[in-house]
């Protein structure tokens, strides 16, 4: 028996997603084929690139354990404990991915700033340091690997966790032995969000710790310095970025990328 065939693709449809798909390659196709390739060594080898590949690697490796230590607990409690204000709860954590980046920076000086309301009582400054471009990145992070985790615990329900219990493990047993393992492949898909979320990171890195060469500033950060000054090393650097954002995706291609 002949499989039924639904005919050919109407204009009004076929039109706007050609559009769709031209707005979003044709942009990184012409930033490939501008970007001056023969001095893609001659500017990374120079200092100031290699401080801030230097510090953007550094500080995405450390946004991501911050979300792993902080972000795996809270996934798990939004995906396992009933209790009053959870969606308030889950609410608040989705609100920096709506956030504008400067707004989120601003937020932070509020807190964390020299005289902000929990700043101004700590021994040590937090802006305009490495520390502070890794609250700053963790702050816009977090919620992607929250997300992540924590549709991946419920995902597997908590079934698995009840015959765990009525064998006689307690709750952290369970989570160790049992739940997490089970969300594995979301924790992964997590830091990886979170990981490629710090790489682009701008808005409130710069307005939290400031853009100072060597110490605070991201690759982001120089581009954007850059940009106006040298567009021909913005876009080499944007480039790397580019290259980077695309293995990222493509560690994610199992899971978000190819059709269920």
């Amino acid at each position: 028996m002949s499989t039924p065939r639904l005919g050919r693709a109407p204009a009004v449809l076929l039109v706007p997603a050609v559009v769709a798909v031209a707005l979003l390659v044709v942009p990184l196709v012409t930033l490939a084929l501008d970007t001056p390739w023969r001095t893609l060594p001659q500017h990374l080898g120079s200092e100031v690139v290699r401080q801030a590949l230097a510090i953007t690697a550094l500080s995405s490796l450390l946004t991501v354990v911050a979300c792993v230590v902080l972000g795996t607990p809270l996934a798990w409690l939004l995906a396992r404990v009933d209790f009053r204000g959870r969606r308030v709860v889950r609410a608040l954590v989705l609100v920096p991915l709506v956030l504008p980046p400067v707004v989120a920076g601003v937020a932070l000086v509020t807190a964390l700033g020299r005289r902000g309301l929990i700043g101004e009582h700590l021994p040590f400054s937090i802006p305009y340091t490495l520390t502070g471009v890794v609250l700053a990145h963790t702050f816009v992070s977090l919620p992607f690997y929250v997300l992540a985790v924590e549709g991946a615990l419920r995902t597997h329900g908590a079934s698995y966790d009840l015959v765990a219990a009525t064998l006689g493990a307690d709750r952290w047993t369970t989570f160790h032995r049992v739940t997490l393992p089970l969300a594995l492949p979301g924790i992964l898909a997590g830091c990886a969000l979170a990981w490629a979320r710090s790489l682009g990171e701008f808005g409130a890195t710069i307005t939290f710790a400031g853009n100072y060469p060597g110490t605070t500033q991201t690759m982001p950060s120089l581009i954007y310095v850059a940009l106006s000054s040298d567009p021909a090393v913005a876009r080499t650097l944007s480039l790397i970025l580019l290259a980077l954002s695309i293995g990222v995706l493509v560690l994610l291609r199992e899971r978000w990328a190819t059709p269920r």
